[in-house]
């Protein structure tokens, strides 16, 4: 007699292209709606899906969220070596450039809920953040080790709300987004002397 497997060995995988139909159901109904008004089941119906199925990944609305905004990234600054800090920076605003406009939109979307959701404030921070402040940090470590900077340099700790800042605060100023071209201005510009370097990557006079 043939034993019947337990319900979890049936339970089948969720292929990438599937999880990212989720993601952008999500997306969907976040820039649509608002986070406050995205619901699990909204999801679930607009991706055809079973509510629990989405609780079964992700556990809850902050969770999954902050997994489709990962995983619509479009670029990430873990990657960056260019061989100088300068070289790191402007090639992290050019990064940062390719979202800037979705992202925006998105945080706008997600409105109130950041500042007043904790956990939705902690999913964001461990799934978007976290990994950011990281290859900021790891850029810093190379420029120490080349010589570049000194490890105590008071301009150090600024340098991921520079870039960040300025790359939502345009289109609140301006009504534009920040495009490869002022994002990498900005560091030229602002960044670069801050630390005392030139745009090349060397030390300013």
């Amino acid at each position: 007699m043939t034993s019947t497997p337990p319900t979890t060995a049936r339970r089948s995988k969720i292929t990438p292209e599937r999880e990212q139909e989720f993601f952008d159901a999500v997306l969907e109904q976040l820039r649509e709606h608002g986070y406050e008004a995205l619901t699990m089941e909204g999801v679930a119906a607009r991706a055809s899906c079973g509510k629990s199925t989405l609780y079964r990944q992700w556990k809850t609305k902050p969770r999954l969220v902050a997994a489709a905004l990962r995983a619509n990234r479009q670029g990430t600054l873990a990657a960056v070596d260019t061989g100088s800090l300068a070289g790191d920076l402007r090639e992290a605003a050019r990064i940062a450039a390719c979202t800037s406009g979705r992202d925006t939109r998105l945080v706008q979307a997600l409105g109130h809920a950041v500042l007043s959701d904790e956990e939705l404030q902690s999913a964001l921070r461990e799934a978007l953040v976290e990994p950011e402040l990281a290859a900021f940090d790891a850029m810093v470590e190379r420029a120490v080790a080349r010589g570049e900077i000194t490890a105590d340099h008071p301009a150090v700790e600024f340098l991921p709300a520079q870039l960040m800042g300025v790359c939502r605060i345009r289109h609140v100023l301006e009504g534009r987004y920040a495009d490869a071209d002022y994002l990498v201005r900005f560091v030229d510009a602002v960044m670069l002397p801050s630390l005392g370097l030139a745009p090349a990557g060397g030390r300013t006079p």
